[in-house]
């Protein structure tokens, strides 16, 4: 199983998070024909995605659960939740009997650990629908957390840990991260800290599930061949008498991240043979300023076309080998990123360069409005095929449900669609523009040397 954190680190840094739009969305027209809804009593979500096309069905169930809950002494702990999952429950209480279960399901499953969401997921035929469903609700409702399965699965953790640490971009990422988010940086922190989760206990399993595995904090998605009536009455059947819990974020509420006060700078020396710039702010929250996430990625978009000014006057011209815009849609702040590549030779006079063109992201004429058009009318285009993969559809969907709602998810395109130059500049004035950053770079040491660079020359250049 593999830690959700997504930080696609390609060249330029592009994502550093990862899932930023649902791509997989169309207008809501035609979403609302294939997707259903229902909220049971207790307060579950069960959404339904009727696609016949093959004879499988997709089981989803989705926690609003994720690092963003963390506390410095839990770090990593939903992740390892997430691996517990599919261990002993009361049900099938032998090592194994999960795994033999879902063989004779002839069944794949998975989960994954984000931000803001940990989804767990199992495709079977359509026709074991039901079995598949109660093995799911077995491992959701009563986990055993075997203290000989959690030894073995803390190891397998700390594994992921130590493959990720061997990478030079999870520096620049941990790093980064702690200067961007302060105090708060363990509700960013997905993969976690050694020490937490080798001293982790079942007891810290158990009062995560106390706190977050409840009815009214999870969405259970089905999709593929199924039958939307059928569906919300068998897991009325099966999940109908899980006891509704307390809001857990009124009762624990989420701390708001510290603001960002003044332009700050890390150098960070790794065996690297490009030097990699990361320059991130804090953006919007979906749920309290939904207008603009989707002028965000409209702005990234326009700005990460080839042809675009940024495009031009940054690597065209020579100076940087490649650059990328990014806004990752979250609830607790999505993270805005500009990042790129250079050499020791041209780093400075990119910098330089880079300062000129982020002061020029709120002027009202860096986006023609053909280019706006265009990326818009694309946006939509790659988003046809969506419903053809359901699977893929559901995973999004859960995603969406979590980080937003699924309303967002439905209206996103038409949503979109609506964006002007004058939310674009909106957004950029807002966000970006006049905003502290946090600038990231890096390096070899060889380079650094060579270049006598320091944190506060760093802010100099590219700072407001």
């Amino acid at each position: 199983m593999k830690a959700s954190v997504r930080r696609a680190l390609a060249l330029a840094v592009v994502s550093v998070a990862g899932l930023t739009t649902p791509a997989s969305a169309q207008s809501r027209a035609e979403l609302a024909r294939v997707i259903r809804q229902k909220v049971l009593p207790n307060g579950l979500e069960v959404i339904v995605v009727e696609n016949r096309g093959v004879p499988l069905a997709t089981i989803e169930i989705d926690v609003k659960n994720g690092s963003f809950t963390q506390t410095p002494d839990y770090t990593g702990l939903p992740h390892l939740y997430e691996h517990m999952f599919f261990k002993a429950s009361r049900q099938y209480a032998d090592p194994g009997a999960f795994n033999g279960r879902a063989g004779e399901l002839g069944a794949e499953y998975n989960g994954t650990t984000s931000e803001e969401r940990v989804n767990y997921y199992l495709t079977t035929l359509a026709d074991s629908l039901d079995g598949g469903l109660r093995l799911m609700a077995a491992q959701l409702r009563e986990p055993l957390f075997r203290e000989d399965e959690l030894g073995r699965e803390r190891e397998i953790v700390i594994g992921e840990y130590d493959r990720q640490e061997s990478n030079p971009f999870f520096q620049l990422t941990q790093r980064s991260g702690r200067l961007i988010w302060g105090a708060e940086w363990a509700r960013k922190n997905t993969i976690g800290e050694r020490t937490v989760i080798r001293g982790t206990t079942p007891q810290k399993m158990r009062e995560i599930q106390y706190r977050y595995y409840v009815p009214n904090n999870t969405a259970l998605i089905v999709s593929g061949d199924v039958n939307a009536e059928r569906v919300f009455k068998l897991v009325e059947d099966v999940l109908g008498d899980w006891k509704r819990s307390d809001d857990p974020f009124t009762r624990w509420p989420i701390p708001p991240m510290p603001v960002i006060t003044k332009d700050t700078a890390i150098v960070i020396e790794q065996p690297v043979s490009a030097i990699t710039v990361l320059i991130q702010w804090h953006g919007p929250s979906v749920r309290e300023d939904p207008s603009s996430t989707y002028a965000a990625d409209v702005f990234s978009d326009a700005l990460n076309q080839p042809g675009s000014a940024m495009q031009k006057k940054l690597v065209d011209s020579g100076l940087w080998d490649g650059m990328g815009v990014n806004y990752y849609t979250l609830n607790h702040v999505g993270p805005i990123s500009v990042s790129g590549q250079t050499s020791r030779e041209r780093l400075k006079a990119a910098l330089r360069a880079l300062k000129v063109e982020l002061t020029r992201f709120g002027d009202p004429t860096y986006i023609p409005r053909e280019t706006l058009e265009e990326v818009k009318a694309e946006r939509s285009v790659s988003s046809a095929f969506g419903l053809e993969r359901a699977s893929e559809l559901t995973h999004t969907i859960g995603f969406w449900w979590a980080v937003a709602s699924l309303d967002y998810f439905m209206g996103y395109v038409d949503n979109m669609a609506k964006q002007s130059l004058g939310d674009l500049k909106h957004y950029a004035d807002t966000y970006i523009t006049a905003r502290p950053r946090v600038i990231s770079i890096l390096i070899s040491p060889e380079d650094r040397k060579a270049l006598g660079l320091t944190d506060a020359e760093l802010v100099q250049l590219v700072g407001r």
